[in-house]
């Protein structure tokens, strides 16, 4: 199998995994806004749980697997299954450690945490201190989510994505069943969410450890510190973790200054960017989850052109897939916000708030693929340091977009704000990357681009005029349902066929890869 190939069917499998989870999330969004509404519970909770996302971030997802998945399949390739389990067990045994004392830390140092990131809470009476509680209960997640991606990096390594990819739906259900069971036992009811987080991120570590033992791989506790590997992975996290705080300070200054705002506003960015965030779980993270194992192969082999090829042909995807993902959600904001939120506490006025977000979020979901394909191949390059100054201006750029677009536009211009500083992290990556390994070869992209466009327009008009769209009248009805789901199924079938007419071959190769493997099943 082809290298395209395996990482259109890796990303495939992530793809079908992460929607099953989207839609669980989704169904959980929806849980929270009618029971706790967009106000003072709400806000709360979605600040408090910034704060471990943030951590999760530096010690995780982003630094840890940037620096463990190219030198751990670098490892295993050269010298063998052995070595691969002895660095995967010392890096168990180092992360687990310093997790045990961030969390700790954590917990007390939470009020002090909280008044950085929710100052304008204070206005509220019980606001910041509701914050300070829900974050006490959710900061062992940290703990527990830290541990799940070390062993998906391995498990990926190993060519498994499925049950690693799954895992938020555990998290998402937990925190469903959660909600519904036990938030009339809290005398505020929102802490229920937090031990549902919790309780999800338990299950979500437990469920990877019999997929471990299948490829023969047994989780141990080694104390050499010392060794070279370990000390290679380590120095390239730094800079992966700074490069990652200063995405995730992007986050923290949106939530700052949105606490000034009116009550509400932390919820309405919350909600419009958890829906701007369903496409790109869907697509974009699994591809580029799927891309680093393989350019990381390529790149250990020296084999730039091969890397470049691979680069090309995930940006392509990127671009067939989110230019019609971001039209569609400026389209429909408001409709599928008024008919999945509308509902017990959340009413229209919110849903026209949370639609406007959207909208402004929306535009950015290309930019934001763009830069989640560019940085592994950097990483795959091990070089984690680029980034980390791309990501430096790319904070400033939205520290100075949020403030000077909140005073006119209130949370809308929080949300714009971060399409916008989107923009400029894209365009400087792929400049610093053509600096880096020469030129990129993306004229075929531009002219793929200049076809989605097309095929995007006119997947607007049909969704807007000709399914009357356009016409929607807000409230959560049968009818109402069905014009949204037959928008969305008749703009897909519309971007598709145009697609094919001006002759995008990238859909063709997906309709080839996807018939094939219909046949074997």
């Amino acid at each position: 199998m082809s290298e395209q190939r395996k990482i259109t069917l890796a990303a495939g499998i992530l793809s079908l995994a992460t929607l099953i989870s989207r839609f669980a999330g989704l169904a959980r969004d929806m849980v929270i806004a009618t029971l706790f509404g967009a106000g003072l519970g709400s806000d709360a909770f979605f600040m408090a749980f910034t704060i471990p996302n943030l951590l999760r971030r530096f010690f995780a997802e982003g630094s840890l697997t940037a620096a463990f998945v190219p030198t751990f399949s670098q490892v295993r390739e050269q010298q063998g299954e052995q070595a691969a389990q002895r660095v995967m067990v010392l890096c168990w045994s180092l992360l687990a450690t310093v997790m045990v004392v961030v969390t700790m830390l954590g917990i007390v140092l939470a009020p002090g945490l909280v008044q950085m990131i929710a100052h304008g809470f204070g206005e509220i009476a019980g606001k910041l201190e509701l914050t300070v509680s829900l974050t006490r209960i959710m900061f062992p997640y940290i703990f527990f989510v830290s541990l799940l991606a070390l062993l998906t990096g391995v498990l990926n390594v190993y060519g498994h994505y499925f049950v690693p990819a799954i895992s938020p739906l555990v998290l998402n259900l937990a925190m469903i069943s959660s909600a519904l069971l036990l938030h009339h036992r809290f005398v505020m009811p929102i802490e229920a969410l937090a031990w549902g987080v919790i309780t999800g991120g338990v299950l979500q570590l437990t469920m990877t450890l019999p997929v471990l033992r299948r490829y023969g791989l047994r989780l141990g506790w080694q104390w050499n510190w010392c060794d070279s590997t370990v000390r290679r992975i380590i120095l390239l996290m730094v800079p992966g973790i700074a490069g990652v705080a200063i995405y995730q300070i992007n986050v923290v200054v949106t939530r700052l200054l949105s606490s000034f705002l009116e009550q509400g506003s932390v919820s309405y960015l919350y909600y419009g960017q958890r829906l701007f965030e369903f496409p790109q779980g869907i697509f974009i993270v699994s591809l580029a989850q799927a891309v680093l194992p393989t350019m990381s192969r390529q790149a250990a082999a020296g084999e730039v052109d091969e890397v470049k090829r691979s680069l090309r042909y995930a940006l392509s995807l990127i671009v067939l897939v989110t230019l019609p993902a971001g039209v569609g959600l400026i389209v429909c904001a408001e409709p599928i916000f008024s008919q999945l939120f509308m509902q017990g506490a959340f009413g229209f006025a919110d849903v026209q708030q949370t639609a406007l977000a959207l909208a402004a979020y929306a535009p950015g979901l290309v930019f934001v693929g763009i830069s989640r394909v560019i940085v592994p191949t950097f990483y795959a390059l091990q070089d984690t340091r680029t980034p980390v100054w791309i990501s430096f201006w790319t904070l400033l750029a939205n520290v100075a977009f949020g403030l000077l677009l909140m005073g006119p536009f209130q949370h809308i211009g929080l949300a714009a704000a971060l399409t916008l500083s989107s923009v400029v992290n894209s365009v400087i990556l792929l400049v610093m990357l053509r600096r880096k390994i020469g030129r990129l070869g993306l004229k075929a992209l531009w002219v793929t681009t200049l076809k989605a466009l097309l095929a995007c327009a006119v997947m607007a008009v049909v969704v807007d005029r000709v399914l009357l769209l356009g016409e929607w009248s807000a409230g959560l009805t049968p009818v109402n349902a069905m014009i949204l789901s037959g928008s969305i199924v008749g703009g897909v079938a519309s971007y598709l066929l145009v697609g094919r007419l001006v002759k995008i071959a990238e859909l063709k190769e997906l309709q080839v890869i996807v018939q094939r493997k219909l046949r074997r099943g």
